[in-house]
């Protein structure tokens, strides 16, 4: 049905614009753990939390496409999902394991991923001089 098709477009978009997950061996390697250094702590702990995230996102997404086309079952989970996704609500599936954030759906993957490049930012670039507070988990 139409509306089966949106869902489906909504899933497929929010898929595409999902970075990989963050290596953490390399950012173990990068920025251990060190007295002196107390945010490499910081960056390898938020890029387990956002990989755990991303994981939630991915493969309720990927499901939530299975079950349309009808190789899975549409469980209760997935349901509220297609439920969420339509009306603009983050899935309360997603919001359990995330960050706190009262943002509509569109708005809060933009922020979403913001979140995601501040880090690998960091990763690749090295410290920043200005951290983005609100942008950490703090769980």
């Amino acid at each position: 049905s139409g509306g089966e098709t949106a869902l489906f477009d909504i899933a497929k978009d929010i898929l595409s614009k999902l970075p990989k997950n963050f290596d953490l061996e390399t950012a173990q390697e990068k920025y251990p753990v060190k007295y002196e250094e107390s945010m490499n702590t910081v960056l390898v702990q938020e890029m387990e939390r956002f990989n755990k995230l991303l994981d939630i996102i991915r493969s309720s997404l990927q499901n939530l496409q299975k079950a349309i086309k009808g190789l899975v079952v549409m469980s209760a989970e997935l349901e509220g999902v297609a439920h969420s996704l339509t009306v603009g609500k983050v899935p309360a599936m997603w919001a359990k394991r995330s960050y706190p954030s009262l943002k509509p759906l569109g708005s809060y993957i933009t922020d979403f991923l913001n979140r995601i490049v501040f880090l690998q930012t960091w990763m690749d670039k090295g410290k920043p001089f200005v951290f983005w507070i609100s942008g950490f988990f703090f769980t």
